[in-house]
């Protein structure tokens, strides 16, 4: 099978936590690469995600760095199982790689939490919301490309729509829901929809209101990702430049306390309605 050109977020991070453990085993890429019985460059193009590895060779990897975390090792197991692409491949070369790193890691998380503080955030947004969003890009964006994106973030929204979708929890600040975006009437609507999603089962939105003063992160806006181990936990952030993925140790744990600070600042669930409701109707 020939290398892959361009692996996706998800082979990388697989080929990622395989490293982390050989490097924690102390075990030399050549002393790796005699247990699969395969040349050593094998091994760091494994680890790049350049190249797939079968669930067996995972195990007999994991096994012999000294991995004692099962759950960890079925996770990664499954994960080099995972051979069709997921419905956002359709837009691979419309669409930035970034964009599509993020369906894909919604698509794998059991437990999706957002803390925005300037936009609503994408599994939230209406179409006609979204579409008033892309519509201010600087520079402008072409149609094709416009409406690409606006086709890929409601698809996205698609996940929260399944048989067994992923817990969702949203931190919006009162600023992103005083963003008039599109005029009163498509930020009146945007806003009711935002009720009416946070009375559905597994989904809960609290809102951050200004009279909450300031605040650690302010301004930036991520998504955290929770998988069934907590070591493949990612932190999704936006920028101007594309969207970054975070996995390290220290940076999970860096945000996981973030959201702990947000959630003390964050007005209860009904309070939230109420209180989003009142903007809606003050338009």
């Amino acid at each position: 099978m020939p290398p892959r050109s361009a692996p996706t977020a998800r082979q990388q991070r697989l080929g990622h936590e395989l490293r982390k453990l050989r490097k924690q085993s102390g075990m030399t890429a050549q002393q790796a690469a005699a247990l699969l019985g395969v040349d050593r460059t094998r091994i760091p193009n494994i680890e790049s995600g350049r190249f797939g590895i079968s669930a067996e060779r995972v195990r007999t990897l994991a096994c012999n760095y000294g991995c004692p975390d099962t759950d960890l090792v079925d996770l990664l197991a499954e994960m080099a199982q995972e051979r069709a692409g997921g419905w956002w491949e359709e837009y691979r070369g419309l669409l930035l790689p970034g964009l599509l790193d993020i369906a894909e890691l919604e698509n794998h998380a059991l437990e999706l939490i957002t803390a925005t503080t300037t936009h609503i955030p994408g599994l939230l947004q209406t179409q006609e919301h979204a579409r008033a969003v892309f519509e201010t890009a600087d520079p402008q964006l072409p149609g094709p490309d416009l409406v690409a994106r606006l086709c890929l973030r409601l698809r996205r929204q698609e996940v929260l729509n399944r048989d067994r979708p992923p817990l969702y929890e949203s931190v919006i600040h009162e600023a992103a829901l005083r963003m008039q975006f599109g005029g009163p009437k498509v930020a009146r609507a945007q806003l009711e929809h935002i009720v009416d999603q946070s009375e559905r089962d597994r989904i809960t939105v609290r809102v951050i209101p200004f009279a909450a003063g300031g605040f650690p992160g302010a301004g930036q806006s991520f998504t955290y990702a929770g998988a069934a181990a907590p070591q493949l936990d990612t932190v999704q952030l936006d920028s101007s430049h594309g969207s970054i993925l975070l996995d390290s140790d220290m940076q999970l744990r860096r945000y996981r306390g973030l959201l702990g600070h947000l959630r003390t600042l964050a007005m209860p669930v009904e309070e939230s309605r109420d209180f989003i409701r009142s903007i809606a109707q003050d338009l």
